[in-house]
């Protein structure tokens, strides 16, 4: 079943000047695949990666989710239940704890607050230690695994993952690759990930380069 499919994604930044990012994507993802998208920095991976995930806007072409047409007036609720992100950057709330950051988006579509199945998710990651400690404590290993349990948390179709190992060093950057891989293929998920790294990129089913706007 293809639960993503891009056709002619076009985006163009105006900004300080007119530059043209991306011309004519076109892919079809299925259920439960995983695909990397590598390129050198500048070339717009984010960006397709984060309008590939509803999270910006592109100015033409089309895009379906879950054999649904993309419409911005439904796109966050959609997104919350359908999608979920791992940043390289963690984007946890400093103050808040491992299980209040794992079960934020669940608060978000106004939820009750569920302590077990939050410990549930952190146990997938190792963390249930950590569950009532603050974000802010936690080492950068312990936060993308936090991230990646977050990503979990509203049970969605696709995870999409931009430098999931980027910013740890080689040893816990291998420990979230090799979790996160097990927890998509055991779960049943589809995943699209964005790195540099491209012992990271051959362990997904395929691999797509992005260069001057295109995929190859």
């Amino acid at each position: 079943m293809i639960i993503l499919s891009a056709k002619k994604l076009c985006k163009t930044f105006k900004t300080p000047e007119l530059v043209k990012i991306l011309t004519d994507i076109s892919l079809e993802i299925h259920a439960g695949e995983s695909i990397a998208i590598t390129g050198r920095s500048g070339e717009g991976k984010t960006t397709l990666l984060h309008i590939l995930g509803t999270l910006e806007p592109f100015d033409s072409g089309e895009l379906m989710i879950g054999g649904k047409p993309f419409q911005a007036r439904t796109a966050s609720k959609f997104r919350n239940a359908r999608i979920g992100f791992i940043f390289q950057a963690f984007n946890l709330l400093e103050d808040f704890t491992a299980l209040e950051n794992v079960l934020m988006p669940a608060r978000i579509a106004r939820k009750p607050f569920d302590r077990k199945k939050g410990l549930e998710l952190l146990s997938l990651v190792d963390l249930v230690p950590r569950a009532d400690f603050p974000a802010k404590l936690l080492s950068g290993g312990e936060r993308q695994r936090v991230a990646i349990a977050r990503a979990l948390c509203n049970d969605p179709d696709i995870l999409f993952a931009d430098e999931p190992s980027g910013n740890l060093d080689h040893a816990n950057a291998d420990i979230v690759s090799n979790l996160l891989f097990d927890l998509v293929r055991s779960s049943k998920k589809t995943l699209i990930l964005v790195t540099h790294d491209m012992e990271l990129a051959a362990r997904c089913d395929r691999k797509f380069s992005l260069s001057q706007g295109k995929l190859v």
